[in-house]
C-alpha cells in the first residue's frame, strides 16, 4: 500500500504540487465502477490527515456502495478556471474502508469540523499520481507510480 506519506517521501517536489492543487478548492471529481462496470462519477472532498489522503462519504451513498464493491477509483483535482493555474492533479488507485469505530472517532477529531454520523470512511492506497500544468507554451506532465521514479513528459 502507498499512503500519502509514502508518495511525499518519493516525490516530495510532486507531492507538494499536487496537495496544493487539492487544497485549492474544496471539491473535487470522483470516478467509480458500477455494478455493471460502468464509470460513475461523483463530487467529492478529500481530507490530508496523518500519512494518508482519505475519503469520506454520506452513508450509503451510491459512490460508497460502488467503493465497498470495487475498491478501484481515479480521482480528479477541482479543474479551476481555464487558466490552467497551479496545474490539474489526477490520483488513481484502490481504496481502503475503515470500519474500526475507534479509529472513525479518531479520523473526525483530527477535522476542523467532524462529519455528520455514521459516515463511510477510505483510505486511499496510491497507485498513480499525475500532474499536468503548462509552462510558456508547453504542457508538462509529472507522472508518479509507487517505487519508482517520477517520469516527465513535455508535449507540444
Amino acid at each position: 500500500m502507498a499512503t500519502w506519506q509514502d508518495f511525499e517521501q518519493e516525490a516530495p517536489e510532486l507531492a507538494a504540487l499536487v496537495r496544493a492543487r487539492f487544497e485549492a478548492d474544496k471539491h473535487h471529481v470522483l470516478a467509480t465502477l458500477r455494478k455493471d462496470g460502468s464509470p460513475r462519477v461523483s463530487g467529492t472532498e478529500v481530507e490530508f490527515v496523518g500519512a494518508d489522503l482519505w475519503l469520506g462519504s454520506m452513508y450509503h451513498a451510491v459512490k460508497a456502495r460502488d467503493l465497498q464493491r470495487d475498491g478501484r477509483f481515479a480521482l480528479h483535482s477541482h479543474p479551476g478556471n481555464e487558466t490552467m493555474e497551479g496545474g490539474d492533479s489526477k490520483i488513481a488507485g484502490l481504496v481502503v474502508e475503515v470500519t474500526d469505530e475507534v479509529e472513525l472517532l479518531a479520523f473526525a477529531a483530527e477535522l476542523p469540523e467532524p462529519p455528520p454520523t455514521p459516515f463511510h470512511l477510505f483510505r486511499l492506497d496510491l497507485r498513480q499520481v499525475v500532474h499536468t500544468s503548462l509552462e510558456g507554451d508547453h504542457l508538462w506532465v509529472l507522472n508518479w507510480h509507487p517505487g519508482r521514479p517520477v517520469e516527465r513528459i513535455q508535449l507540444h
